[in-house]
Protein backbone atom coordinates (compact mmCIF):
# COMPACT_ATOMS: atom_id res chain seq x y z
CA UNK A 1 0.00 0.00 0.00
CA UNK A 2 1.37 3.40 -1.02
CA UNK A 3 1.55 5.90 1.84
CA UNK A 4 1.87 9.59 0.99
CA UNK A 5 3.23 12.12 3.42
CA UNK A 6 1.95 15.71 3.64
CA UNK A 7 4.66 17.01 1.31
CA UNK A 8 3.71 14.47 -1.40
CA UNK A 9 0.03 15.43 -1.12
CA UNK A 10 0.80 19.13 -1.45
CA UNK A 11 3.03 18.50 -4.47
CA UNK A 12 0.40 16.40 -6.26
CA UNK A 13 -2.29 18.98 -5.53
CA UNK A 14 -0.10 21.75 -6.93
CA UNK A 15 0.59 19.74 -10.08
CA UNK A 16 -3.11 19.00 -10.60
CA UNK A 17 -4.01 22.69 -10.22
CA UNK A 18 -1.21 23.76 -12.57
CA UNK A 19 -2.31 21.21 -15.14
CA UNK A 20 -5.90 22.39 -14.94
CA UNK A 21 -4.87 26.02 -15.38
CA UNK A 22 -2.62 25.13 -18.32
CA UNK A 23 -5.36 23.07 -19.98
CA UNK A 24 -7.94 25.82 -19.47
CA UNK A 25 -5.58 28.45 -20.86
CA UNK A 26 -4.75 26.27 -23.84
CA UNK A 27 -8.40 25.59 -24.64
CA UNK A 28 -9.24 29.29 -24.36
CA UNK A 29 -6.30 30.19 -26.59
CA UNK A 30 -7.36 27.64 -29.18
CA UNK A 31 -10.93 28.91 -29.02
CA UNK A 32 -9.84 32.53 -29.42
CA UNK A 33 -7.56 31.59 -32.31
CA UNK A 34 -10.36 29.71 -34.05
CA UNK A 35 -12.65 32.69 -33.60
CA UNK A 36 -10.05 34.93 -35.23
CA UNK A 37 -9.45 32.53 -38.11
CA UNK A 38 -13.18 32.11 -38.63
CA UNK A 39 -13.46 35.89 -38.99
CA UNK A 40 -10.58 35.92 -41.48
CA UNK A 41 -12.32 33.21 -43.52
CA UNK A 42 -15.52 35.15 -44.12
CA UNK A 43 -15.18 34.73 -47.91
CA UNK A 44 -14.24 31.15 -48.73
CA UNK A 45 -14.26 28.96 -51.82
CA UNK A 46 -14.45 25.22 -51.13
CA UNK A 47 -13.25 25.76 -47.57
CA UNK A 48 -10.29 27.87 -48.74
CA UNK A 49 -9.83 31.61 -48.45
CA UNK A 50 -8.58 33.07 -51.72
CA UNK A 51 -6.16 36.00 -51.47
CA UNK A 52 -5.44 38.29 -54.43
CA UNK A 53 -1.88 38.58 -55.77
CA UNK A 54 -1.00 42.09 -56.90
CA UNK A 55 1.93 44.33 -57.69
CA UNK A 56 1.99 47.58 -55.70
CA UNK A 57 2.46 50.73 -57.77
CA UNK A 58 4.42 53.48 -55.95
CA UNK A 59 1.27 55.65 -56.01
CA UNK A 60 -0.56 53.04 -53.93
CA UNK A 61 -2.57 51.35 -56.67
CA UNK A 62 -2.81 47.58 -57.11
CA UNK A 63 -1.76 46.11 -60.46
CA UNK A 64 -3.19 42.77 -61.60
CA UNK A 65 -0.85 39.80 -61.84
CA UNK A 66 -1.94 37.14 -64.31
CA UNK A 67 -0.67 33.96 -65.93
CA UNK A 68 -0.61 33.60 -69.72
CA UNK A 69 -0.42 30.42 -71.78
CA UNK A 70 1.20 30.08 -75.20
CA UNK A 71 -2.04 31.15 -76.93
CA UNK A 72 -2.31 34.34 -74.87
CA UNK A 73 -5.15 33.11 -72.66
CA UNK A 74 -5.17 34.83 -69.27
CA UNK A 75 -5.62 33.20 -65.84
CA UNK A 76 -5.82 34.48 -62.26
CA UNK A 77 -2.89 34.13 -59.86
CA UNK A 78 -3.95 33.72 -56.23
CA UNK A 79 -2.66 32.85 -52.77
CA UNK A 80 -4.50 29.99 -51.05
CA UNK A 81 -5.22 30.02 -47.31
CA UNK A 82 -6.28 26.44 -46.67
CA UNK A 83 -5.49 26.20 -42.95
CA UNK A 84 -5.65 28.17 -39.70
CA UNK A 85 -2.43 30.08 -40.47
CA UNK A 86 -1.42 32.89 -42.81
CA UNK A 87 2.36 32.71 -42.25
CA UNK A 88 3.17 30.58 -45.31
CA UNK A 89 0.66 30.14 -48.14
CA UNK A 90 0.87 28.61 -51.61
CA UNK A 91 0.71 30.72 -54.77
CA UNK A 92 -1.26 29.09 -57.60
CA UNK A 93 -2.54 29.80 -61.09
CA UNK A 94 -6.31 29.20 -61.22
CA UNK A 95 -6.56 27.47 -64.60
CA UNK A 96 -9.74 25.74 -65.79
CA UNK A 97 -10.65 24.48 -62.32
CA UNK A 98 -7.08 23.40 -61.52
CA UNK A 99 -4.52 24.99 -59.19
CA UNK A 100 -1.22 25.23 -61.08
CA UNK A 101 1.97 25.65 -59.00
CA UNK A 102 4.05 28.82 -59.36
CA UNK A 103 7.83 28.48 -59.03
CA UNK A 104 11.09 30.29 -59.71
CA UNK A 105 12.93 28.47 -62.49
CA UNK A 106 16.64 27.84 -62.80
CA UNK A 107 18.30 30.66 -64.73
CA UNK A 108 21.81 31.80 -65.60
CA UNK A 109 20.64 35.37 -66.15
CA UNK A 110 20.61 38.32 -63.75
CA UNK A 111 16.93 37.90 -62.92
CA UNK A 112 15.13 34.65 -62.08
CA UNK A 113 11.92 33.88 -64.02
CA UNK A 114 8.69 33.30 -62.07
CA UNK A 115 6.48 30.83 -63.95
CA UNK A 116 3.48 28.56 -63.65
CA UNK A 117 3.98 24.88 -64.47
CA UNK A 118 1.11 22.72 -65.71
CA UNK A 119 0.83 18.97 -65.18
CA UNK A 120 2.00 18.53 -68.78
CA UNK A 121 5.17 20.49 -68.06
CA UNK A 122 3.94 23.53 -70.01
CA UNK A 123 5.37 26.84 -68.78
CA UNK A 124 2.97 29.74 -68.10
CA UNK A 125 4.26 33.32 -68.14
CA UNK A 126 3.52 35.38 -65.01
CA UNK A 127 3.03 39.07 -65.78
CA UNK A 128 1.87 42.24 -64.04
CA UNK A 129 -0.45 44.50 -66.03
CA UNK A 130 -0.26 48.29 -65.64
CA UNK A 131 -3.05 50.82 -66.08
CA UNK A 132 -2.33 51.04 -69.83
CA UNK A 133 -2.69 47.29 -70.24
CA UNK A 134 1.05 46.82 -70.77
CA UNK A 135 2.60 43.59 -69.49
CA UNK A 136 5.50 43.68 -67.02
CA UNK A 137 7.82 40.80 -66.18
CA UNK A 138 7.59 39.27 -62.70
CA UNK A 139 10.96 37.90 -61.59
CA UNK A 140 13.21 37.16 -58.66
CA UNK A 141 15.79 39.91 -58.41
CA UNK A 142 18.06 38.81 -55.57
CA UNK A 143 18.61 36.63 -52.50
CA UNK A 144 18.48 37.47 -48.80
CA UNK A 145 19.52 34.14 -47.34
CA UNK A 146 16.75 31.64 -48.05
CA UNK A 147 14.42 34.37 -49.36
CA UNK A 148 14.31 35.64 -52.94
CA UNK A 149 12.77 39.06 -53.54
CA UNK A 150 10.12 38.97 -56.29
CA UNK A 151 9.27 42.16 -58.18
CA UNK A 152 7.28 43.36 -61.15
CA UNK A 153 9.77 45.06 -63.49
CA UNK A 154 8.86 47.98 -65.73
CA UNK A 155 10.51 48.58 -69.09
CA UNK A 156 12.51 51.35 -67.34
CA UNK A 157 13.76 48.79 -64.79
CA UNK A 158 11.64 50.09 -61.92
CA UNK A 159 10.81 47.44 -59.33
CA UNK A 160 7.31 47.11 -57.81
CA UNK A 161 6.69 44.88 -54.80
CA UNK A 162 4.42 41.82 -55.14
CA UNK A 163 1.93 41.11 -52.38
CA UNK A 164 -0.94 38.81 -51.43
CA UNK A 165 -4.01 40.70 -50.18
CA UNK A 166 -6.92 39.04 -48.38
CA UNK A 167 -10.52 40.16 -49.10
CA UNK A 168 -10.42 41.98 -45.73
CA UNK A 169 -7.17 43.82 -46.52
CA UNK A 170 -4.58 41.68 -44.72
CA UNK A 171 -1.28 41.65 -46.56
CA UNK A 172 1.59 39.18 -47.03
CA UNK A 173 4.78 39.44 -49.07
CA UNK A 174 5.13 37.19 -52.11
CA UNK A 175 8.66 35.75 -52.04
CA UNK A 176 10.77 32.98 -53.39
CA UNK A 177 11.66 30.46 -50.69
CA UNK A 178 14.57 28.01 -50.73
CA UNK A 179 14.97 25.10 -48.34
CA UNK A 180 18.42 23.98 -49.52
CA UNK A 181 21.56 25.67 -50.74
CA UNK A 182 21.69 23.93 -54.12
CA UNK A 183 20.94 25.92 -57.29
CA UNK A 184 18.35 23.27 -58.15
CA UNK A 185 15.66 22.95 -55.49
CA UNK A 186 14.00 20.07 -57.33
CA UNK A 187 11.67 19.53 -60.24
CA UNK A 188 7.94 19.99 -60.81
CA UNK A 189 6.32 18.01 -63.62
CA UNK A 190 9.76 17.55 -65.17
CA UNK A 191 10.76 21.24 -64.97
CA UNK A 192 13.83 22.14 -62.88
CA UNK A 193 13.09 24.81 -60.28
CA UNK A 194 15.33 27.11 -58.29
CA UNK A 195 12.84 28.04 -55.54
CA UNK A 196 9.25 27.82 -54.41
CA UNK A 197 6.93 30.86 -54.45
CA UNK A 198 4.95 31.55 -51.29
CA UNK A 199 3.01 34.32 -49.53
CA UNK A 200 4.71 34.95 -46.21
CA UNK A 201 4.15 37.35 -43.32
CA UNK A 202 5.70 40.78 -43.60
CA UNK A 203 8.86 41.15 -41.56
CA UNK A 204 8.92 44.85 -40.72
CA UNK A 205 9.58 48.26 -42.16
CA UNK A 206 12.31 48.67 -44.77
CA UNK A 207 10.72 51.79 -46.24
CA UNK A 208 12.27 55.23 -46.00
CA UNK A 209 9.38 56.86 -47.85
CA UNK A 210 7.98 59.96 -46.17
CA UNK A 211 4.48 59.82 -47.68
CA UNK A 212 2.20 56.77 -47.57
CA UNK A 213 -1.06 56.55 -49.52
CA UNK A 214 -4.45 56.09 -47.81
CA UNK A 215 -6.73 53.65 -49.61
CA UNK A 216 -9.89 51.67 -49.11
CA UNK A 217 -9.38 47.98 -49.89
CA UNK A 218 -12.09 46.50 -52.11
CA UNK A 219 -12.73 42.75 -51.58
CA UNK A 220 -11.90 42.14 -55.25
CA UNK A 221 -8.32 43.30 -54.66
CA UNK A 222 -8.73 46.87 -55.91
CA UNK A 223 -8.03 50.13 -54.11
CA UNK A 224 -10.36 53.06 -53.52
CA UNK A 225 -8.95 56.58 -53.24
CA UNK A 226 -9.59 58.32 -49.91
CA UNK A 227 -10.08 62.08 -50.22
CA UNK A 228 -10.94 65.15 -48.13
CA UNK A 229 -13.74 67.29 -49.56
CA UNK A 230 -14.22 70.88 -48.40
CA UNK A 231 -17.65 72.60 -48.08
CA UNK A 232 -17.33 73.91 -51.67
CA UNK A 233 -16.73 70.41 -53.07
CA UNK A 234 -12.99 70.75 -53.72
CA UNK A 235 -11.12 67.45 -53.41
CA UNK A 236 -7.78 66.93 -51.66
CA UNK A 237 -5.44 64.01 -51.04
CA UNK A 238 -5.29 62.22 -47.69
CA UNK A 239 -1.90 60.73 -46.77
CA UNK A 240 0.00 59.14 -43.91
CA UNK A 241 3.31 60.72 -42.89
CA UNK A 242 6.31 58.63 -41.80
CA UNK A 243 8.65 61.28 -40.44
CA UNK A 244 10.99 59.05 -38.42
CA UNK A 245 12.46 55.54 -38.45
CA UNK A 246 9.31 53.95 -36.98
CA UNK A 247 6.04 52.79 -38.54
CA UNK A 248 4.21 52.10 -35.26
CA UNK A 249 2.16 55.30 -35.30
CA UNK A 250 1.89 57.44 -38.44
CA UNK A 251 -0.03 60.70 -38.64
CA UNK A 252 -2.90 61.06 -41.15
CA UNK A 253 -3.27 64.45 -42.86
CA UNK A 254 -5.25 66.09 -45.63
CA UNK A 255 -2.84 67.78 -48.06
CA UNK A 256 -4.06 71.24 -49.14
CA UNK A 257 -1.79 72.65 -51.82
CA UNK A 258 1.97 72.30 -51.46
CA UNK A 259 2.46 73.46 -47.88
CA UNK A 260 -0.71 73.05 -45.81
CA UNK A 261 -1.53 69.80 -44.02
CA UNK A 262 -4.75 69.50 -42.03
CA UNK A 263 -5.19 67.04 -39.14
CA UNK A 264 -7.70 64.22 -39.68
CA UNK A 265 -9.74 63.35 -36.60
CA UNK A 266 -12.90 61.60 -35.42
CA UNK A 267 -15.45 64.16 -34.26
CA UNK A 268 -18.79 63.55 -32.61
CA UNK A 269 -21.58 65.59 -34.15
CA UNK A 270 -24.67 67.06 -32.51
CA UNK A 271 -26.40 63.67 -32.90
CA UNK A 272 -23.51 62.05 -30.95
CA UNK A 273 -22.55 59.95 -33.96
CA UNK A 274 -18.82 60.14 -34.74
CA UNK A 275 -17.68 61.29 -38.16
CA UNK A 276 -14.23 61.55 -39.75
CA UNK A 277 -13.09 64.98 -40.89
CA UNK A 278 -10.06 67.10 -41.67
CA UNK A 279 -10.08 70.27 -39.60
CA UNK A 280 -9.24 73.54 -41.38
CA UNK A 281 -7.55 76.51 -39.73
CA UNK A 282 -10.86 78.41 -39.64
CA UNK A 283 -12.60 75.46 -37.95
CA UNK A 284 -14.48 74.29 -41.04
CA UNK A 285 -14.66 70.55 -41.55
CA UNK A 286 -13.66 68.65 -44.68
CA UNK A 287 -15.50 65.34 -45.07
CA UNK A 288 -13.38 62.22 -45.58
CA UNK A 289 -14.82 60.14 -48.42
CA UNK A 290 -13.84 57.15 -50.55
CA UNK A 291 -14.21 57.16 -54.31
CA UNK A 292 -15.93 53.96 -55.48
CA UNK A 293 -14.91 52.10 -58.63
CA UNK A 294 -17.67 53.91 -60.56
CA UNK A 295 -16.55 57.33 -59.29
CA UNK A 296 -19.33 57.78 -56.73
CA UNK A 297 -18.52 58.89 -53.20
CA UNK A 298 -18.75 56.53 -50.24
CA UNK A 299 -18.74 57.40 -46.56
CA UNK A 300 -15.67 56.66 -44.45
CA UNK A 301 -17.04 55.82 -41.02
CA UNK A 302 -15.90 55.26 -37.46
CA UNK A 303 -17.26 51.82 -36.56
CA UNK A 304 -16.90 49.48 -33.62
CA UNK A 305 -14.54 50.25 -30.78
CA UNK A 306 -12.03 47.71 -29.43
CA UNK A 307 -10.50 49.16 -26.29
CA UNK A 308 -8.45 52.18 -27.30
CA UNK A 309 -8.92 51.51 -31.02
CA UNK A 310 -11.85 52.44 -33.27
CA UNK A 311 -12.22 50.56 -36.54
CA UNK A 312 -12.40 52.85 -39.59
CA UNK A 313 -14.17 51.50 -42.65
CA UNK A 314 -15.46 52.46 -46.08
CA UNK A 315 -19.26 51.97 -46.04
CA UNK A 316 -20.71 50.64 -49.29
CA UNK A 317 -24.27 51.56 -50.25
CA UNK A 318 -25.40 47.98 -49.51
CA UNK A 319 -23.98 48.19 -45.98
CA UNK A 320 -20.79 46.23 -46.63
CA UNK A 321 -17.67 47.58 -44.92
CA UNK A 322 -14.19 47.73 -46.46
CA UNK A 323 -10.92 48.20 -44.59
CA UNK A 324 -8.86 51.40 -44.81
CA UNK A 325 -5.08 51.09 -45.05
CA UNK A 326 -1.92 53.17 -45.38
CA UNK A 327 0.31 51.83 -48.18
CA UNK A 328 3.93 52.84 -48.68
CA UNK A 329 5.35 53.26 -52.21
CA UNK A 330 7.28 50.03 -51.54
CA UNK A 331 4.06 48.17 -50.76
CA UNK A 332 4.18 48.01 -46.96
CA UNK A 333 0.83 48.32 -45.25
CA UNK A 334 -0.56 49.69 -41.98
CA UNK A 335 -4.12 49.74 -40.68
CA UNK A 336 -5.88 53.10 -40.38
CA UNK A 337 -7.62 53.30 -37.01
CA UNK A 338 -9.15 55.74 -34.59
CA UNK A 339 -7.02 56.01 -31.46
CA UNK A 340 -8.28 57.02 -28.00
CA UNK A 341 -5.69 58.30 -25.53
CA UNK A 342 -8.18 59.42 -22.86
CA UNK A 343 -11.38 58.01 -21.39
CA UNK A 344 -13.18 61.32 -21.85
CA UNK A 345 -15.34 61.96 -24.92
CA UNK A 346 -13.29 65.03 -25.85
CA UNK A 347 -9.59 64.33 -26.35
CA UNK A 348 -8.69 67.87 -27.35
CA UNK A 349 -10.02 70.87 -29.25
CA UNK A 350 -8.60 72.00 -32.60
CA UNK A 351 -9.77 75.32 -34.07
CA UNK A 352 -13.07 74.96 -32.22
CA UNK A 353 -13.67 71.33 -33.26
CA UNK A 354 -13.99 68.86 -30.37
CA UNK A 355 -11.93 65.78 -31.14
CA UNK A 356 -13.32 62.42 -30.00
CA UNK A 357 -10.35 60.36 -31.29
CA UNK A 358 -7.22 60.70 -33.35
CA UNK A 359 -6.71 58.96 -36.71
CA UNK A 360 -3.43 57.10 -37.14
CA UNK A 361 -1.84 54.36 -39.25
CA UNK A 362 -0.75 51.38 -37.15
CA UNK A 363 0.91 48.03 -38.02
CA UNK A 364 -1.51 45.19 -38.72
Amino acid sequence: MLILNKMDVKLIAALVIAGFVFLSFGLNSISNHKDKVQHEKSDVVGGELIWHVKAIHPEGDFLDIKAFDQDGNKYDVKAIQDADQTTLMDIKVMMNGQKIPVKILKSDGRFMPVKGITKDGVILDIKAINAKGEKMDVKGIGHSGNIIHIKAITKNKEFFGVKAISPEGLLNDVKGVKVNADPIEGSVYGVLIHAHVKAISQTGCASDSFIWHIKGIHPEGKTLDIKAIDPEGNVFDVKAIKNSSQRSLLDIKAFIGDNLQLPVKIIKGSDARPGIFAIANDGSLYEIKAMDLDGSLLNVVAGERSGNLIHIKVAQKDGKLYGVKAISPEGELNDVKGVKMLREDVEMEINGAKVYAHVKALPQ
